[in-house]
């Protein structure tokens, strides 16, 4: 239906008798307002509606070959999100403000049923004008139920039905132990566990499978539905391999606050290369199988420690393959340090020490210090002094090469989940130089196999690699929903839906994962392109969304996503660090509790492993059940208080 046009102003002042008298309860008991009732304000608030609801269905309606090529079951949806895409163009403030000041709404809740809820408050301006109102429903997608039914429907068929105690669902991302743990699964599954997430940027097809195959076991056992999501690994763009550090194994005794040893440290020697750990040992080392057969109980093995310290073990335990030696005294072991057997009327005997730990390879970067990103090991740069000396420059290869033709000089980069942060000052073919601009007053140390964020370069990688394709055979097969990492454009969701086509699963579930400033800002394309597929939502990954847009803004930006998920009636999954302090060591904080609380306005809340990953689900069930009375998305819910009586006599102190 066209959209109708605003009365003339001359019309208006014809019935202002008649307006006037069926304007205010306020005004006829003869009461006087702050702010007068202002007709010709609400002539002109009517005015503005009506040119903003011309523009919201000019845009649908230059959307609409588009819209035909989506999913029908999204349809509807799509145009409410176009409607909402144009309403947020322009600012709104000044309008709110008119509204807000007749006690109309302001359109601060409008995200699922952006036309419905602007044509009642035009219909609800036009009776207190006293100007006659015929409601173009057909022009609106939903209303205020409609919307929340297809949001219901569309987290059914994405999610699964919410447990009959709570509307938010609740995922958790399963460890490496799941594959063989059935019990871990089964713990999970009885504590209220909706979806199981594997992770397949770890681990292999053989322990998907496995877990798939408890998860499925566990939900039949407890009667409740389980489903399954599988992440494909995407582009991982990561620090390449370091150096090990020297390999040294410090043998340290407990001491109480006075310095006494409380608890010597046991340390257990088997025959090099031997894996079968020695009963009570807190550290191992391998030594000649030969001299290891000839222990006894109470030898001493005497030892020059790295530093040269003179120590001794003492034999407190044999066993077949193994023995148990003590030691009171901290010592430091290496590859060159030899183990002496004494024992009194014996030949001394003895052993060098093999198998030492190897520390993890790092770099250690201080602000305003230069750190060297190579396309691989061989390609570090080596400068020199005027004295012909090398000057070292820490430098680390990065997983994905490809990136230095898409970066620039300026560009932002960071490492390590943001705990370092650069400036790219230099970009060679093989090599980039960057500025450490951002570490720590003692400096950072960075390892090997840590995230590298660019939240300012235009990368060209495509979110599905060769191995993501190899992958998506197996999470065909297992799983109920896919989700889609590193996601930057419209192109890496049709990839992906081209994939699962090939593979005979078209309707196979999507979660597009916003994690990068890219994605974000791509949101509009990226959902609209999701909307072709018969079920599909978001994660919003707060770690790298963090590192990417700024620590400063992730506030502002969850917000931004979970409006637009409601504008597209699309299931949102609420992720990274929700109770993960609780889920590690069992305590915990209370920023966390109301961050999970802040969960509730989506439809699933993800969990990450931790060993007490049991209880932090207990703990999100209860809030989420507690949450979902007081709050519905941005809605706040008045419940009946319990805590508080009404007083009946106000004291002064």
């Amino acid at each position: 239906m066209p959209a109708q046009t605003p009365p003339s102003t001359k019309k208006a002042q014809a019935r202002r008798s008649t307006d006037k008298a069926a304007l205010s309860p306020a005004a006829a008991a003869g009461r006087q307002s702050e702010e007068p009732w202002d007709e010709t304000a609400c002539d002109a608030i009517i005015e503005q509606l009506w040119t903003l609801r011309g523009k919201l269905l000019a845009y649908e309606k230059s959307l609409a070959p588009h819209l035909e090529t989506l999913d029908p079951g999204y349809r509807t949806s799509a145009r409410n999100f176009a409607h909402y895409l144009r309403l947020r163009q322009s600012d709104r403030r000044p309008l709110q403000e008119s509204l807000a000041r007749v006690g109309l709404s302001s359109l601060g809740r409008a995200e699922s049923h952006v036309l419905a809820n602007l044509d009642k408050v035009l219909g609800i301006l036009h009776r207190m004008t006293g100007k006659p109102w015929h409601p173009p429903r057909e022009d609106e997608p939903v209303g205020m139920e409609s919307s929340r039914k297809l949001l219901e429907r569309h987290t059914d068929e994405l999610l699964g039905a919410p447990p009959p105690e709570r509307a938010v669902r609740i995922m958790v991302t399963l460890s490496t132990e799941a594959a063989a743990d059935y019990g871990l699964i089964r713990q999970l599954v009885q504590s209220g566990m909706d979806i199981a997430r594997i992770n397949c940027a770890h681990d292999g097809p053989d322990e998907w499978r496995a877990m798939a195959a408890n998860v499925r076991r566990a939900a039949k056992a407890e009667r409740r539905p389980v489903r399954i999501l599988m992440d494909v690994g995407g582009p991982k763009l990561r620090t390449g391999a370091l150096p090990a550090g020297a390999a040294v194994l410090k043998l340290r005794p407990q001491r109480d606050e006075f310095g006494r040893v409380v608890m010597p440290c046991l340390v257990g020697l088997r025959a090099s290369g031997a894996s079968l750990p020695v009963t009570g040992a807190s550290a191992h080392v391998g030594v000649d199988a030969a001299w290891l057969e000839q222990l006894e109980l109470g030898d001493h093995l005497d030892l020059t420690d790295a530093r040269g310290a003179r120590r001794s073990l003492r034999v407190v335990l044999r066993e077949e393959g193994g023995a148990l030696a003590e030691c009171a005294r901290t010592a430091y072991l290496v590859a060159e340090t030899r183990l002496k057997r004494r024992r009194k009327g014996a030949r001394p005997r003895s052993s060098s020490v093999s198998d030492l730990p190897s520390p993890e390879g790092t770099l250690q970067l201080v602000r305003g210090g230069i750190l060297h990103l190579t396309r691989d090991a061989n390609h570090a740069p080596v400068f020199k002094s005027k004295r012909k000396q090398q000057l070292p420059v820490p430098a680390v290869a990065c997983t994905l090469p490809e990136i230095f033709k898409d970066v620039c000089v300026g560009e932002r980069i960071w490492f390590d989940d943001g705990r370092i942060g650069g400036v790219i000052r230099r970009v060679e073919a093989n090599w980039l130089e960057v500025e450490i601009t951002h570490a720590r007053d003692c400096g950072e140390k960075l390892a090997s196999d840590k995230g590298i964020n660019l939240p300012d370069s235009q990368l060209k990688l495509p979110a599905l690699t060769a191995k993501d394709l190899e992958d998506l055979a197996v999470v065909a097969q297992e799983a109920d929903l896919v989700g889609l990492s590193f996601v930057q454009r419209a192109s890496d969701i049709a990839a992906l839906r081209a994939g699962l086509a090939q593979l005979g699963k078209p309707d196979l579930g999507i979660v597009l994962k916003i994690e990068t400033r890219r994605a974000f800002e791509n949101l509009p394309e990226l959902f609209f392109s999701a909307m072709a597929s018969k079920a599909a939502g978001i994660m919003i990954a707060r770690g790298d969304l963090a590192v990417e847009c700024g620590y400063e803004r992730l506030a502002e930006v969850q917000e931004e996503i979970l409006w637009a998920a409601e504008a597209a009636h699309m299931p949102v999954i609420w992720a990274t660090q929700v109770l993960e302090t609780l889920a590690k060591t069992g305590l915990p904080s209370r920023a966390e509790i109301t961050d999970a609380a802040m969960g509730e306005r989506a439809e699933c809340v993800m969990l990450n492993k931790g060993p007490h990953i049991a209880e932090a689900m207990r703990t999100l069930n209860d809030i989420l059940r507690r949450m979902q009375a007081h709050q519905a998305k941005k809605r706040s819910l008045l419940r009946a208080l319990r805590a508080w009586t009404l007083p009946s006599d106000i004291k002064s102190q």
